[in-house]
């Protein structure tokens, strides 16, 4: 680079010599040519040749500042494909080019790497799983097991993650975590995920008491998790709460789920032992905050529960009774009458609706955007037609509805706001 600088200057040292010369020459040509009124050397063709050159000499001194700052600029740029390897700057533009998954194996190529993949602009909206039965101790050695945990802890606060699952959790893992995770980091995580986990309900209190700042909970597969322990767990900073296939949720953990979450906006909620007991807490309270209400196979849950939910709960923008099986038409009707805001209705799996309800969808709910009818075995080519005519509908589920026909497609045609359309069986 030295050796390229040095040849500029001298190329331009060079320029200034020659013009400088020209500039010499054509004065000297002037002097000793014949007087002005000798049409064959016009005095203003010298004077314009002087002109030119200065603008030159001129150009060719701005030219140098400019090539110096040019060479300031590479001079701290790779030269070679192994020191492009090891530039930051290039790094941080070259792993974009990468899936998250990839993405978590790079830092192990060499440090340098690592440094630029634990950035936190990385990790955005990405969960780290813990799983916790290989972080337990398999050969004995207890030290090196807690330095290993440590280790993942400290990785997860540099590279800034909100979120966090433990998969497989116990409850001594759970004190493991309350023990060791870097607390100045713990208000960052306001996501927490519990996936087949056996933690008591001690221990669920101790981690949602360590992770203070969580706003959404999630637990599936927790077994020893009972009602006195979300009633003893649950916070009012909770917005977002889902709960699947953990056998001992029932009718009192919708009681307490209404009486201790004033804030919460979105339930989901999968378990085969809630009734319709269970919605008569939800209340005047929920009204206000809760838009998004996911009832996923609560095989016990009737019309009559719905009587009740459809009352407290008019705003509601987003309903699933996926897999709610005793709800019939009447059922449908009622949600369709008391529910106008609705924008997502998921009605899959739910054998008895017919015709008749999506007649009451048609009539009633104006701005809808999304409908699923998966499984729904008696929906007929008629059905299809009444949805056909919510101009609002951008997406629309209709598997293994077996009555449809082509008939039936041809209404779905006609509706030019659609964006997906899923047909199987």
């Amino acid at each position: 680079m030295t050796a390229e600088v040095s040849f500029t200057k001298r190329a331009a040292a060079e320029l200034s010599r020659r013009f400088n010369g020209l500039t010499v020459r054509s004065r000297g040509s002037s002097a000793s040519s014949t007087p002005p009124s000798n049409p064959s050397t016009p005095q203003p063709q010298s004077k314009g040749v002087g002109q030119l050159t200065s603008w030159m000499v001129e150009g060719v001194k701005k030219q140098q500042p400019k090539g110096n700052k040019l060479a300031e600029l590479l001079a701290g740029r790779p030269h070679t494909v192994e020191a492009l390897w090891m530039d930051a700057a290039f790094l941080a533009n070259f792993f974009w080019y990468f899936s998250p998954l990839e993405r978590t194996k790079l830092p192990q190529v060499c440090r340098t790497w690592k440094d630029v993949l634990y950035q936190p602009v990385f990790w955005k909206q990405i969960m780290p799983v813990l799983h916790c039965r290989e972080l337990r101790v398999t050969s004995g050695d207890l030290s090196s097991t807690s330095e290993l945990r440590k280790r993942v802890y400290s990785s997860l606060e540099k590279r800034g993650f909100h979120s966090l699952c433990l998969f497989g959790a116990g409850d001594d893992d759970v004190y493991d975590v309350v023990s060791n995770f870097p607390h100045n980091y713990v208000r960052q995580v306001q996501w927490l995920v519990l996936r087949c986990c056996n933690v008591t309900d001690k221990g669920h209190e101790v981690l949602l008491e360590f992770f203070h700042e969580v706003t959404r909970l999630e637990m599936s597969g927790c077994n020893e998790v009972t009602d006195a322990g979300l009633w003893a767990s649950l916070h009012p900073r909770l917005v977002h709460l889902t709960l699947a296939d953990c056998i001992n949720v029932a009718d009192e953990s919708v009681a307490a789920i209404a009486q201790l979450l004033p804030s919460l906006q979105e339930l989901n909620l999968q378990a085969y032992h809630v009734t319709d007991s269970a919605l008569a807490f939800f209340g005047p309270q929920q009204s206000g905050t809760l838009r998004v209400l996911r009832l996923r196979s609560c095989w016990e849950l009737t019309n009559h529960g719905l009587l009740n939910l459809v009352h407290v709960l008019p705003n509601l923008t987003v309903l699933s009774l996926s897999g709610c099986s005793k709800i019939t038409d009447d059922g449908v009707e009622l949600v369709a009458e008391n529910l106008r805001q609705l924008k997502v209705l998921d009605l899959s799996w739910c054998p008895r609706i017919t015709d008749a309800g999506l007649e009451s969808i048609a009539c009633d709910l104006n701005v809808l955007e999304e409908l699923a009818l998966d499984r729904c075995v008696h929906v007929t080519d008629l059905g299809v037609g009444y949805v056909s005519t919510i101009t609002t509908i951008r997406v629309l589920y209709l598997r293994w509805c077996t009555q449809l026909r082509d008939f039936g497609l041809t209404h779905v045609c006609n509706m030019r706001n659609l964006e997906i359309l899923s047909l199987a069986g």
